[in-house]
């Protein structure tokens, strides 16, 4: 562990000094991180599930250092530039066609940010002021900025300390925990009292990722979509995690084929390079809109954009979706026999995600540690045991990290 970085950086969820060992990276190629001393783990988490490509591609690499050699950056206010006009183009093209335009962002959270603000907005020139308040299901994660966190799960989400002073939305039941009937059921009641003063439904699709890793049936979206127009609320569809292939789509909407209102990328947008995030909407939202009263400094950042349009094209002309189907099939063989473990409350997989929820809370330190020492890292949380590996990962190269998992499932707390 670095003293100096222990000491004085804040690290992600974490205090000064972290309680948790931090390993230094020293590089990264494929889909392996060298730590200092040489030590060499695959990367069972595509940082942050955004490095869908692995690290240090040919490629990847070409895109930013062309784009360097001509503007690392210009503001977006007042003037354009070309890798922001190719990348719209190709966002309207492989995202739903009743998405027309595109906001673009720093980050996830903004991204949502920039939605949020858009559909009050947007009720705000139809002169329904009064539609501020918004709507999600239990279980949900959008991010760490005020906005973003008043629509995550407001009682076992990372947030409750600033349950005073965020704006109360409403909750309704997830498809994830109850039966879908019964969580539909939830949100028509909700909707019908209270459509008046909602102004947007905000949802994962299919899947809720940070906050607590469940899937959910597809069919809920469309549902979900058919109230919110019936109520007259917009409906936005946050895929910053399950955008770009993770889930088996090319986006998750299309398990449904459901169009949002409004649309949000980020994370694997870049090919986990750069930071960038993206809000799309339609004519009718923009339109209704008119000036949009947002401008990040870094928008449409040229670097972000150049490497996002390359890392796109490579997924693309990939053989991803069969990449992703045999990443699934591995999970299922080798992790789905968990369930009848006692320790092991559940096991979930979906396209290149597989989870295994424990019985009991994970010893962090230890995990990490026996991960480390045999050439892994992973990110557990809370009683998750997950896997969001790169889609270039090789088979031995996911039954390495299938076969620590087992071996860590199956141990009791007392006997790590």
């Amino acid at each position: 562990m670095n003293t100096f970085d222990n000491q004085h950086i804040w690290h992600p969820y974490a205090k000064i000094p972290n309680e948790l060992p931090t390993y230094l990276v020293e590089s990264a190629k494929g889909v392996y991180l060298t730590l200092e001393g040489g030590k060499r783990v695959i990367d069972g988490m595509s940082s942050w599930w955004s490095a869908i490509h692995g690290y240090n591609h040919p490629v990847l690499n070409k895109a930013i250092e062309t784009q360097l050699g001509k503007m690392s950056h210009v503001m977006f206010g007042g003037l354009t530039h070309q890798p922001a006009i190719e990348l719209t183009k190709t966002l309207l093209r492989i995202t739903p066609d009743n998405l027309t335009k595109v906001f673009f962002t720093d980050s996830g959270s903004v991204s949502v940010e920039v939605a949020l603000k858009m559909a009050l907005q947007y009720w705000h020139n139809k002169h329904q002021a009064n539609k501020q308040k918004f709507i999600t299901i239990r279980g949900g994660y959008h991010g760490d900025t005020f906005g973003a966190m008043s629509v995550c799960d407001p009682d076992n989400g990372m947030h409750h300390l600033f349950s005073g002073v965020l704006p109360q939305h409403f909750f309704v039941k997830s498809p994830s925990i109850v039966f879908m009937d019964e969580a539909l059921a939830d949100l028509e009641v909700v909707l019908k009292q209270s459509a008046n003063s909602i102004a947007v439904m905000i949802l994962e699709p299919v899947i809720q990722n940070a906050g607590g890793m469940r899937t959910y049936n597809p069919q809920y979206l469309l549902k979900a979509k058919a109230l919110c127009e019936q109520y007259h609320v917009l409906f936005i569809l946050d895929e910053i995690a399950t955008g770009f292939g993770r889930t088996g789509q090319l986006f998750a909407l299309e398990h449904a084929n459901v169009k949002p209102d409004i649309l949000c990328l980020g994370k694997a947008l870049t090919g986990g390079y750069m930071t960038l995030a993206a809000t799309l909407t339609t004519d009718d939202v923009s339109g209704v809109i008119g000036t949009l009263m947002h401008g990040p400094t870094f928008m449409a950042n040229p670097l972000a954009c150049a490497v996002a349009n390359a890392s796109i094209e490579l997924l693309l002309n990939s053989p991803w979706r069969s990449n992703i189907a045999n990443i699934e099939k591995i999970l299922k063989t080798e992790l789905l026999p968990l369930q009848k473990h006692a320790q092991v409350k559940d096991v979930r997989i979906l396209g290149a995600i597989g989870v295994v929820e424990l019985v009991d809370e994970i010893d962090i330190e230890k995990t990490q540690n026996y991960l480390i020492e045999n050439g892994i890292w992973l990110r557990p949380y809370g009683k998750l045991l997950y896997t969001m590996p790169p889609f270039t990962i090789t088979d031995d190269e996911l039954s390495v990290i299938t076969n620590a998992i087992k071996t860590i499932s199956k141990l009791t707390p007392l006997h790590f």
